[in-house]
């Protein structure tokens, strides 16, 4: 086997081992709901603000629509892992702390299956839950802690049903867990203990339509739905006092019919000049104040509710010239965002918006276009009107694009 092919093999295989560490989040504000949701934007498209509904590239992987799997390069197979490490800075009043997160992002694979027709499969997130906080009260203190989060296990396929225009389709299978639990010490100690466990499928649909305004310029107006649906899974909590002899459980329920996920809308617009400058802009759109939610009482507040989630994106990469030199061929990237999140707490609503950059890098001494795509993000989360806790992140990503010719076959001499 050729030298490359084991590279992409050993990079795969790296990634696979550690998803047991996947991505770690810091943020008290993801004890709300699912935690902190993910829009599937690999390190490409975060470092351009994370755009993606009309992004086409033969050579990159666009879980967001994915009716551009169509368009993968016919003899290349790709592999795309993702990295990601914030250090998170939090100021509430006179309060200041930091903290850090991270870790593996997704991992990616898609390959042609027939003329006009590509294929992907990969992990993905869906959320994240990762916090820890404490208060001291009169009489003694508590503590608030929660981690898990969701993941997708997906596999999708993109036709170009003719010239320009095509359409996809990701499947996925849902899991995971979610734990939050709250401790009260004072006379006694107590302990609340809520989980959520998910197993479930997703389904989400793209459709693409490209138009070559001349020889060297092209629009693409994307879009994407993915349906509104109830969870399958389960929730319960657990009371436990040091005082009893044994936990108590609580609230023990299914989640179909009283947990749900959201209509979801994507669109955008892309611009290409010479496959050396593209210009997207997309906007997000999900309906969450319409999707059920049913707390457990002891833990949350009986009247739970979120808000509908809307997202700004904005992003331009810039490759100075795709034959020249080492310079020539990187590929320079920023954008920005800003999103409405869906969280609600006690009627104040979490924002949060944010600039990034990145560069790819092409490594050398690989055959094949395998690249480097490091990224910087800046991001500022807060609740409105009533400020609560600030935070400002400080995300560096990686990500690994190995892409090679595996379907070539040498001729016998």
């Amino acid at each position: 086997m050729k030298f490359y092919k084991i590279f992409s093999l050993l990079i795969v295989a790296m990634a696979i081992a550690g998803t047991a560490n996947a991505q770690v989040t810091s943020s008290p504000y993801s004890k709300i709901g699912y935690g902190i949701l993910s829009d599937n934007a690999s390190g490409i498209q975060r470092s351009m603000g994370g755009v993606g509904y009309a992004m086409q590239d033969g050579r990159a992987i666009n879980v967001m629509n994915p009716a551009s799997y169509s368009q993968v390069d016919s003899l290349t197979f790709i592999w795309d892992v993702g990295l990601d490490a914030t250090y998170l800075m939090s100021k509430e009043g006179t309060k200041k702390g930091d903290s850090f997160g991270g870790g593996l992002d997704y991992l990616k694979g898609q390959f042609k299956i027939a003329k006009r027709l590509g294929g992907s499969f990969g992990l993905l997130p869906y959320s994240s839950v990762g916090y820890s906080f404490g208060n001291t009260l009169g009489s003694g203190s508590e503590y608030h802690e929660g981690s898990g989060g969701l993941l997708q296990l997906y596999v999708g396929a993109g036709y170009e049903l003719f010239k320009g225009l095509s359409v996809g389709a990701n499947g996925s299978y849902m899991f995971g867990t979610i734990s939050n639990i709250n401790s009260l010490t004072t006379s006694s100690n107590t302990l609340f203990l809520r989980e959520m466990q998910v197993r479930d499928y997703n389904v989400n649909v793209g459709i693409q339509y490209a138009y070559d305004l001349d020889k060297d310029s092209r629009i693409v107006v994307g879009a994407t739905f993915t349906p509104k649906k109830s969870f399958h899974g389960n929730t319960w909590g657990l009371y436990y006092d040091n005082q009893d002899a044994k936990a108590d459980t609580v609230g023990m329920t299914k989640l179909n019919g009283k947990f749900e996920q959201p209509n979801t809308f994507g669109v955008g617009l892309s611009y290409n000049y010479k496959k050396q400058f593209l210009a997207e802009v997309d906007f997000t759109y999900q309906d969450w104040a319409k999707a059920k939610y049913t707390p457990i009482a002891g833990f949350e507040a009986k009247d739970t509710k979120f808000n509908n989630r809307w997202k700004a994106a904005a992003g331009v990469q810039y490759t100075p010239n795709k034959r020249g030199s080492y310079l020539g061929v990187m590929k320079f990237r920023v954008g920005g965002f800003y999103n409405n999140d869906y969280m609600n707490i006690a009627g104040n609503s979490v924002k949060d918006y944010g600039v990034s950059a990145g560069v790819g890098l092409p490594v050398p001494g690989v055959t094949g276009k395998t690249t480097l795509n490091l990224g910087i993000e800046w991001k500022r989360r807060q609740a409105s009107p009533q400020k609560l806790i600030q935070e400002d992140y400080l995300s560096f990503t990686v990500g690994i694009n190995v892409n090679e010719v595996w379907f070539w076959k040498n001729k016998i001499r």
